[in-house]
């Protein structure tokens, strides 16, 4: 592996064997079926990345940790942006419809969460009732006039949207950016903290 995965990356390579002795079945079949880990955030030891094993029901969810040596295949959340599916569902619905909006609007995005794992892997993870999981990659400060737009872009779809801004510190929801909050919840694989600007919480610490 050249480049370490990134938060919301999806993994292959992992087996049965590498979980825990306590792992329940179904995160056994899950990996045995072949399907992929998601990279999450979290502290990890040295040649391990932090990830989750997702099960067909919402609930069932596994944080483990992945040896890098087994990291057979990656796919990035912006690697889904243009892939389609047969399933006539209101997330791809919303997906179809806003993608020229995302596409113009100067950032790199991606499709994340359940959508992004069956568009990804083929394995069913979409409903009827999903909700359309992104993410924007904003090196630089997104504006909260900008964050605006985009929120009242996604209202007009089909189905809830929800968008992570991926910053150099972590993550902040680009709805709660978007709000009049004084401080908003900045997620890394650290900690979660409340900060005034996502983009330079180090000098809100000093």
């Amino acid at each position: 592996m050249v480049n370490m995965p990134l938060a919301h990356d999806l993994l292959w390579g992992m087996t049965p064997a590498q979980l825990p002795a306590d792992a329940p079945q179904w995160a056994v079949e899950s990996l045995a079926a072949g399907q992929p880990v998601v990279m999450r955030r979290a502290v990890s030891a040295e040649g391990l990345v932090a990830v989750g094993v997702r099960g067909v029901l919402r609930e069932q969810r596994l944080a483990v940790f992945m040896p890098v040596d087994s990291i057979a295949c990656r796919v990035s959340p912006e690697a889904l942006c243009h892939v389609d599916c047969e399933r006539d569902l209101p997330v791809m619905q919303a997906l179809k419809q806003l993608r020229p909006g995302l596409d113009d609007c100067g950032w790199i995005w991606g499709v994340s969460g359940s959508v992004g794992f069956e568009l990804a892997s083929g394995f069913e993870a979409m409903h009827g009732a999903s909700d359309l999981d992104l993410i924007l990659r904003t090196p630089q400060r997104i504006t909260r006039h900008q964050a605006r737009k985009l929120v009242a872009l996604f209202d007009q779809a089909v189905c809830r949207v929800d968008m992570q801004l991926q910053t150099p510190f972590g993550a902040v929801a680009l709805r709660e950016w978007a709000s009049g909050s004084a401080r908003v919840l900045l997620k890394n694989q650290h900690q979660a903290c409340l900060v005034a600007d996502p983009w330079t919480p180090q000098e809100q610490a000093a």
